[in-house]
């Protein structure tokens, strides 16, 4: 005849059950971690510059930028490149 249990010492068994397995995990990530590393920052790198243009571009320059921004919105869009006028740019 199987013993009766009460629904609240399963309950018991079964948190201790995950804690003691959570508490576990822990220790054995920390072994892990000092074995592997010890305890050195991922490194990250640096931002990169800003992309500045020159104060005086020539006019040659802002034609090249005005056809890179031109087939980018075409792209965009999904238009044809001649559909698309550049009335003016200004650099934020």
């Amino acid at each position: 005849m199987p013993a009766e249990y009460s629904s609240l010492f399963v309950c018991l068994m079964g948190m201790g059950t995950v804690f003691f397995g959570l508490i576990c995990l822990i220790v054995l990530t920390m072994i892990m971690g000092k074995i592997v590393g010890g305890h050195a920052a991922p490194a990250v790198p640096a931002p990169a510059p800003a992309m500045t243009a020159p104060a005086a571009a020539s006019e040659g320059d802002r034609q090249e930028i005005a056809a890179a921004v031109s087939a980018a919105i075409a792209e965009e869009l999904g238009t044809g490149i001649t559909g698309i006028r550049i009335v003016s740019m200004k650099k934020l």
